[in-house]
């Protein structure tokens, strides 16, 4: 019998839904995975007419991490710099690739309906916008090994959640449910359990209905001010705002707001 591909995808108006698909092997996170995750990720990047892409899984796990059975086609580092070259470069891609969603000046969502660990919460961490169903949670496993997560995991948790939250997870090793993962900052909201894709469907609608320009020139600021000083990071508001504030979209929205202002308050 033929094995259905690891991950499927489909486009609905402008959004590309990107599904985590082996649910057999908790979605364990396979080189044909993050090949065919890397695919989409590029789709979405050169097509203008994809505005928001979404990242969820099928089955009882969102993912158990990175797929330790299936080999990454490398032979195993046998020096610590092996180790550092193939986090770097190797685990199927998992580092490039999760730079590349941060990097690219589209929104990403991720919608974890269920257990989500390892190479899979780094995934979830490479997102801009994390949907928790009220059944997920979150842990990193490594540390039961003695290492730590190879690929983001400490530095985008602690820039998300900080050092106080970091330590729970990473030297704690504890796992947090849905509701802790919201306090913690790791997720931005928790929704029930049902009708969780079709409300996580929806916060994607409404995020297309942004302003491309000004989505991708936000993305970059917020990551440039969280490096920042506060003068610094106010200098890119402005030169943000001085490329916005010319396109003809915002004048004529501007110019639209003024108006109804101006007839609401006859």
């Amino acid at each position: 019998m033929t094995e259905e591909p690891h991950l499927l995808t489909e486009v609905r108006d402008s959004i590309l839904i990107v599904s985590l698909n082996r649910p057999e092997k908790l979605n364990a996170l396979s080189g044909e995975t993050m090949q065919l995750f890397d695919e989409a990720l590029l789709r979405f990047r050169d097509d203008p007419g994809l505005r928001v892409m979404l990242v969820r899984a099928n089955g009882r796990f969102f993912s158990a991490g990175a797929d330790m059975k299936g080999g990454s086609g490398r032979k195993r580092p046998e020096t610590a710099t092996e180790i550092r070259e193939n986090h770097r470069i190797g685990l199927h891609g998992m580092h490039r690739i999760y730079d590349e969603m941060e990097h690219i000046e589209k929104p990403i969502v991720c919608a974890v309906h269920a257990t989500c660990v390892g190479g899979g919460l780094e995934l979830a961490l490479s997102c801009d916008f994390r949907l928790a169903a009220k059944a997920a949670k979150f842990s990193f496993p490594e540390g039961l090994f003695g290492v730590l997560p190879a690929s983001n995991g400490v530095s985008r948790l602690t820039r998300i959640c900080g050092s106080h939250w970091a330590r729970w997870l990473i030297m704690g090793n504890q796992k947090v449910d849905a509701d802790r993962a919201l306090i913690m900052g790791l997720v931005h909201d928790v929704l029930p359990d049902q009708d969780f894709d079709a409300a996580a469907l929806e916060f994607c609608h409404h995020l297309t209905k942004s302003d491309p320009e000004q989505m991708g020139a936000a993305k970059i600021a917020i990551e440039l001010a969280a490096d920042l000083g506060r003068d610094q990071g106010r200098q890119v508001e402005r030169m943000a705002n001085s490329a916005l504030m010319l396109n003809p979209a915002y004048r004529q929205r501007i110019d639209d707001y003024i108006k109804k202002i101006g007839s609401e308050g006859k």
